[in-house]
Order: structure tokens, then sequence, then C-alpha cells
């Protein structure tokens, strides 16, 4: 399938988005890939989207461009590359992000973080007509642009250590709207990205750090495709996670909130720490599966 000009099923030369989408359907399920896939190359490379008021246009004519951009889409997501990346975009809660291969794919595990994360807001809300938040480590920027986006006295710091993953922020930042004008971009390892005038007066610390052990097998799609320095810790995984909660008191305020996601496996060392720095109101709250995802702590 390389031109738009072979023969389709209309008998005249030409190929319609519907027989598009179904020559990519079979292509992709003898991939052994869900037909479900083939629908989101079709709409992205059409731009007939279900719901948008030109859909129903299946019937259209294949442009060579729109040929030739879902054929190359094929075959990226048929060598394996996450089909995140093949459609340069994800939905997240309320967002649509741009990603790539310089960030993280967005996870619903991370949603369920974004999720307790703000509850610890709307408690640090009351009384407070801004909430100061910093999202360390932000990769797309899923996290800290959620916050901004649902939460109007949201005042947000994004920061990563990665310049490749700050262009990412960016770009997703540029297309937030009113939202954009309270968040601020910074580059930098951790806390060492915020100025000195932050400490102390932060209402919340949220992070999705590196939390897998180096050498810990990890399925070819994920370790093949994605930023290493995104998902390796160091040889026991948890590196990062007891950084930040180790620094995370001298940066909040009183009664302020971190929220980290973890795995599973770390939940009860990494909830010790936490306490062992001076949190209280320590505790592991789980994601969409009920496994223990996010670790929340308060400073007294």
């Amino acid at each position: 399938m390389e031109t738009a000009d072979r023969v389709g099923g209309s008998g005249d030369g030409t190929l319609t988005w519907g027989e598009v989408l179904a020559e990519t359907t079979s292509r992709l399920v003898a991939g052994g890939l869900p037909p479900l896939e083939a629908r989101w190359m079709v709409e992205e490379a059409s731009g007939l989207h279900a719901g948008t008021p030109q859909h129903g246009g299946l019937e259209t004519l294949v442009t060579v461009g729109g040929m030739s951009r879902v054929d190359a889409m094929v075959e990226r997501r048929l060598s394996g590359e996450p089909l995140q990346y093949v459609l340069g975009s994800w939905s997240f809660r309320t967002l649509d992000l741009m990603v790539d291969e310089r960030v993280l794919i967005p996870r619903p595990e991370t949603e369920a973080v974004v999720g307790h994360a703000l509850d610890e807001f709307d408690r640090l809300a009351q009384g407070s007509p801004e909430v100061v938040v910093a999202d360390l480590g932000s990769g797309s920027g899923a996290i800290g642009l959620s916050v901004a986006a649902e939460r109007m006295s949201a005042r947000v710091w994004c920061s990563d250590i990665s310049g490749d993953a700050l262009a990412v922020v960016r770009a997703n930042l540029a297309g937030l709207g009113r939202p954009a004008r309270r968040v601020t971009v910074v580059e930098g390892s951790w806390f060492e990205a915020l100025p000195a005038e932050l400490a102390g007066s932060l209402h919340m610390v949220v992070s999705n750090p590196p939390y897998v052990a180096t050498g810990q097998a990890l399925p070819s799609e994920v370790a093949d495709w994605e930023p290493g320095s995104a998902l390796f810790a160091g040889s026991l995984g948890t590196e990062h996670l007891e950084q930040i909660i180790s620094e995370a008191p001298g940066w909040l305020r009183s009664g302020g909130a971190l929220v980290l996601e973890l795995s599973p496996e770390q939940a009860v060392s990494m909830s010790e720490h936490a306490a062992s720095a001076g949190f209280e109101e320590v505790e592991v709250r789980p994601d969409l599966t009920g496994r223990g995802r996010a670790l929340v702590a308060r400073r007294p």
C-alpha cells in the first residue's frame, strides 16, 4: 500500500478512506495487532475523527500525502514502535499530549496518581488563593499540566533534567490555553531545578521518577523505545524516590504534601523512608487495578 492511485473498491483507480481503513485493519491484524489501532491511524492521517462535524467522510478520496502518512505509521507500528509514538499524541485525563521517543508514554497508572494529587490539592486549597506545585521530572508534562488545567488556583513548576523532554513539555504547554500562564518550565535535577526562594513554600511536590532497577526485565516495546533515563533509577530502583523523599521536607510548607508514583513492591520501604524523613500521615494509594501506586505523605 504505497500510493493513493492503486485500484480500490471504487473501481476507478482511487481509494476512499473507508477502503484504506479496511486494508490497514487487515495489515495490522495480520501482524498480531488490535484492529482498533487501524482506525486511530486513519483518523490521525485523515482528520476524520469520530464526533466531529466532518465525520462520516470515509467515502472521501485519499490524498497521496494522506496515503503516505498511513503507510509510514503502519510500517513503524509493525516494526514494534509503540502506538503512542506512531500517532504522535496520546490522551491523558483532559489533555491530548504530544509524545515521542524523548519522553515516557503517559499511562493510566499515572492518571490515577494525578487523581490522588488533586485530592491533596483540594485539601491544601482551602483558605489559600494559590496553591504552588512542583512537578519534578515532568517528561511530557502529563502531571503538571493536568494539575494546571484541572485546578484554576494552581501555580505549577515543571522541571526535568532532560532538555529534550522539556522541549516536549513546552510543546504541550503551547496547546494548554489560558492555564499555561500559570506554568513555569525549568531545567535541572529534581529540586536543584527550582529557584532557592521556593524552599519552604511549596504546597505540594509530585513526581513520577524513574523507579525501575537497572537490569530489570521490561517488555521490548518499553525497553527498546522509551528513554532509559526516565525508566531506570539504579541498582535498587529506589534511588531517586529516596532522594526526593529526603529532600522534600526542606521545600514543602507546613502541612504540604508529597505525592510520588512508585512500584507496588516499593510501597512498604518507601513509606518507612518517608516516616523516617519526618513525614506524617504516610499512606500508599491504589491505581486503577487496586495496586499500591501513589505514596502520599504530609509534612507536619
